[in-house]
């Protein structure tokens, strides 16, 4: 990896493995002004489509390596895509979203149901007021593509899972008709939250 990157990759791993040993001087820098970090520009990272890491063109093989980047991910209020430790920072490209829901766990059912996902670097994510489902058609076909919430941005923009079609599938079946905004919906609950799946024709009578 080039030095941008592999300074990341260290900065973010001695962060790890201090967090939680505190010192007099740990609490002296704690109080001193925050620093910026220094501005990389582009790293040559790409965040494929599928959820797959690149690096110049090749896939990065170590997952654990891939977790480590993804901890530190963050997205500006332009919509932008960074990895960022207290010391550097570097933008990065994603194709969609840089995170892919691949598994599905769910307790209760109705109102008390709660949904949590998997993501393809091991974090989990119960949908919910603070981690919501969304829906986004294709202009051309029509397809619903559903994301999960899983990071808020620092603006209206957040860092988001795609929900695998496997997942997706599993939803469905779970799904129920309900109304939002007058608008008959099939939908899921989760955390006492109802999350539209897609319109259905018409209501039916109860």
């Amino acid at each position: 990896m080039n030095d941008a990157a592999s300074t990341i990759a260290g900065d973010t791993a001695v962060a790890g493995e201090r967090r939680g040993a505190a010192c007099p001087a740990d609490d002296a820098r704690r109080h001193a002004a925050p620093r910026r970090p220094v501005e990389c520009g582009d790293l040559p990272f790409v965040i494929r489509r599928d959820g797959t890491w690149m690096y110049r063109g090749s896939p990065i093989a170590k997952k654990e390596l891939v977790c480590l980047f993804a901890s530190v991910l963050k997205r500006d209020d332009e919509g932008d895509f960074w990895l960022e430790t207290p010391a550097e920072r570097g933008r990065i490209a994603v194709e969609d979203a840089p995170f892919l829901a691949v598994e599905l766990d769910w307790t209760g059912c109705g109102r008390d149901q709660v949904l949590t996902f998997r993501t393809n670097v091991d974090e989990l994510v119960t949908a919910g007021p603070e981690h919501p489902i969304r829906i986004a058609h294709d202009l051309l076909t029509c397809e619903p593509t559903p994301y999960l919430l899983v990071r808020r941005g620092a603006g209206r923009l957040n860092i988001e899972a795609r929900i695998s079609r496997a997942v997706y599938y599993e939803l469905v079946a779970l799904a129920e008709p309900g109304e939002i905004n007058g608008r008959c919906v099939l939908g899921v609950w989760s955390c006492r939250c109802f999350y539209s799946l897609g319109e259905l024709p018409r209501c039916e009578d109860s």
